[in-house]
């Protein structure tokens, strides 16, 4: 450790009065003037030991001074600069205003309705998908499993948005917490994930279904169903953590309009008044690779199915064709709205909101019409169940 006395007058000055803010340099000299002040008068003489003893208390006490000055202004600069401070000490934002899907008072009372009858159709008809499946023994089968746990996804995934949606079409101030928006973002992606995990898996299983008949209930056994189930919910989970921390653990100073109807990335990302480069990057990362990822495994499975229905006889071209034919069409309105809003730096344009509401209402809407309009099996399951309702009726009046 080298004291101030063992260097030159000069240089101790220099070296002390570099170690300041701007802010703090008046209070600083006259503490470091006092320090050369009391050690250039020090002579170490032992005859005078008792004045010395005083001046070196003076000293010690001053250079204390000194130190606890140069710690509290270092303190004082980094709590002002850091990213990854307290949300209590950075954070001035209590709460977030949505601009949403339009300004326009009759258009927001048609919204209202039209999303209404959405959200209603997505809750009756996922429902009314679970209750076959689990009602039905002969739905017990692995594509009626994977089919269940994505009614069960959609039921969720839209009800982080489109509930706090339909209540601000006819709300005077749109308004969400900011601990809301923080669990609104973590169960949209945490829900959103799983859905793309569990369509590709769904792609895997009709890839088995129809390319390894034999071996299909092999490779499709209830433990292999449950991993796959149980590794997408997780996966999902994984990537849902990430994606709100690398938000929320910017700072948000005073901007509070988020020009969306819910909170996402790439709206939420605008309002932080700090360097959002690399969670952009990671963003993309995680979201838009994900995403572009799983939509090539798909189209991958889904060419290889069609090659190989050359060797299928018409009636199994005919119905592979129409379970696969409904499960692109579910995978290309949910996948491509996907990869257009993620894999990308962080932008907005006027047509994003449109574009989510493909991924957070439309999809999760033409689900349940697509696998139950267009499929046997769940029809006869509804039969099945209506007629069984029927008969027991018939049987309490007799």
């Amino acid at each position: 450790m080298v004291y101030l006395h063992h260097l030159p007058e000069d240089k101790r000055l220099n070296l002390d009065i570099s170690l300041f803010n701007e802010e703090n340099n008046t209070q600083n000299i006259l503490l470091i003037q006092e320090d050369l002040r009391l050690s250039k008068s020090m002579s170490w003489d032992h005859t005078q030991e008792d004045s010395q003893s005083k001046r070196l208390f003076l000293l010690g006490f001053t250079r204390l001074q000194w130190f606890i000055t140069f710690i509290f202004a270092e303190n004082q600069s980094h709590s002002t600069s850091s990213a990854w401070i307290s949300v209590e000490v950075v954070n001035n934002v209590t709460e977030f205003i949505f601009l949403g899907l339009s300004q326009d008072p009759g258009m927001q009372l048609i919204l209202f309705a039209l999303f209404l009858l959405f959200y209603m159709v997505i809750l009756g008809g996922n429902l009314l998908i679970l209750l076959m499946v689990f009602s039905d023994p002969r739905l017990h089968t692995p594509m009626y499993f994977f089919l269940s746990n994505l009614s069960f996804v959609d039921i969720a995934y839209s009800s982080a948005t489109a509930p706090k949606m339909i209540a601000d079409f006819v709300s005077e101030k749109k308004i969400i917490s900011y601990w809301g928006c923080v669990t609104q973002m973590f169960t949209f992606h945490f829900f959103g994930c799983t859905e793309i995990f569990v369509l590709t898996v769904m792609a895997f299983d009709r890839y088995a279904a129809i390319c390894q008949p034999l071996r299909y209930a092999n490779i499709m056994s209830t433990t292999a169903c449950t991993l796959l189930a149980s590794l997408s919910w997780l996966g999902a989970l994984a990537h849902s953590f990430v994606q709100t921390l690398l938000t929320f653990q910017l700072p948000f100073c005073s901007s509070q309009i988020i020009d969306h109807y819910f909170c996402d990335v790439h709206p939420v990302l605008k309002l932080a008044c700090a360097d959002t480069t690399l969670v952009n990057m990671l963003v993309i990362a995680n979201s838009g690779l994900i995403s572009l990822g799983c939509f090539l495994i798909l189209l991958a499975s889904y060419t290889v199915i069609l090659v190989s229905l050359r060797k299928q006889s018409a009636e199994g071209r005919r119905k592979a064709l129409s379970t696969c034919g409904s499960h692109f069409t579910v995978v290309t309105s949910f996948f491509v709205p996907c990869i257009f809003i993620y894999l990308r730096p962080s932008t907005t344009f006027p047509l994003d909101k449109a574009v989510s509401v493909f991924y957070t209402t439309i999809t999760p809407m033409l689900n349940p019409l697509i696998y139950t309009l267009r499929n046997k099996d769940v029809k006869n399951a509804m039969n099945r169940v209506w007629n069984h309702k029927v008969s027991l009726k018939e049987k309490q009046k007799a």
